[in-house]
């Protein structure tokens, strides 16, 4: 039995290492160096731009298949997505308690372009209000969340709000439409009875899916200075304002250009 042991083993290839339970997790690695001869199963010069993509592919092809994936090439697919398309931020708050969770994300605004080049904004942005009623400990019915969208003048009525005020607001998303009347939506913020907060509380009233419901979280004092606070701070992007701070400052021939429109007058106040 030795010898055959000892047989077996030599016709290991050398190239393969024996794999032990302490190294049974490098099994991948293993496997994906497994293609490194194809490095020398060429003559031609390494200076090849042939023969290197020869070999970046099958090694690409390998890693995937085998389920690893090297960092190098991980940081260059991730170069060439960032550089193929913008950026793209997701943000978001959410506010978590025993019978709702609440969740408030910003919509930007939408700009159409003219035919000078420049841009128009078409609509302006909002702020968008999920509320989601609990289905147990921590866990919240996302499928039975009810949505309110918040206008620049609604987020000013909410940050204008005084300690012991309350602001009643209505939607009706077919208003002026053959459907008008058959969706309500009412929200509701109002001060808690200790003055520790506020209540926020959606109404819906939906006769197209009969749909009946009302969802009603606390904020505290701390939860609704954060929400006004970031209020204040996105009002200016929702209107549009920011892309006046993020454009470059105007050559003397726009100048000219401007001043030449008689729809402009942009500089009338300050020239005379």
């Amino acid at each position: 039995m030795l010898r055959l042991q000892c047989l077996s083993s030599s016709l290991l290839p050398p190239l393969i290492p024996e794999l032990s339970p302490e190294t049974s997790s490098n099994r991948r690695l293993c496997r994906l160096n497994s293609f490194r001869p194809l490095l020398t199963l060429s003559t031609t010069p390494k200076s090849s731009p042939k023969c290197q993509y020869s070999w970046n592919t099958q090694q690409h092809q390998a890693a995937f298949e085998s389920g690893f994936q090297t960092d190098s090439f991980s940081s260059q697919t991730r170069a060439g997505a960032a550089a193929a398309l913008p950026p793209r931020f997701f943000v978001g708050h959410s506010i978590y308690k025993g019978k709702a969770a609440l969740t408030v994300e910003p919509r930007p605004p939408e700009f159409t372009p003219l035919d000078s080049g420049a841009f128009k904004i078409s609509r302006e942005g909002f702020v968008l209000l999920q509320f989601a009623p609990a289905a147990g400990v921590r866990q919240y019915d996302w499928s039975r969340k009810q949505v309110f969208s918040l206008s620049v003048t609604e987020l000013g009525s909410l940050v204008a709000l005084g300690p012991r005020e309350s602001c009643e607001l209505f939607h009706d998303p077919y208003k002026g439409k053959s459907d008008e009347g058959k969706v309500r939506k009412m929200l509701k913020v109002e001060p808690l009875p200790d003055g520790s907060g506020r209540f926020f509380n959606l109404s819906v009233q939906n006769k197209l899916t009969n749909v009946d419901e009302s969802i009603y979280i606390p904020i505290t004092k701390a939860e609704y200075t954060v929400l006004v606070e970031a209020f204040k701070f996105i009002l200016p992007h929702l209107m549009g304002w920011h892309a006046i701070a993020n454009s470059t400052t105007r050559t003397e021939d726009n100048r000219r250009a401007n001043d030449a429109n008689p729809r402009y007058g942009g500089d009338f106040e300050w020239s005379r």
